[in-house]
């Protein structure tokens, strides 16, 4: 979610110039893949939810050393 905010935090600040915000997208977009592989891995597991809770994602992204970007 804070990356999406940032995002589009940086989209208005900028009056919608895309090219100015290329580092927010860029985090976003990593962020949404790490997570979508974390959620396909859960799924090969037969682990319920597919999404961890906010707790295990803390403790996910703690394991890893910090965000994954």
């Amino acid at each position: 979610i804070k990356e999406t905010d940032d995002s589009r935090k940086c989209l208005a600040t900028n009056n919608y110039k895309k090219d100015m915000c290329s580092s927010y997208f860029i985090r976003y977009k990593n962020c949404r893949k790490f997570w979508h592989n974390i959620m396909t891995q859960r799924r090969r597991d037969g682990v319920k939810p597919d999404m961890p809770s906010a707790d295990e994602r803390q403790q996910i992204l703690q394991a890893i050393g910090g965000k994954p970007y």
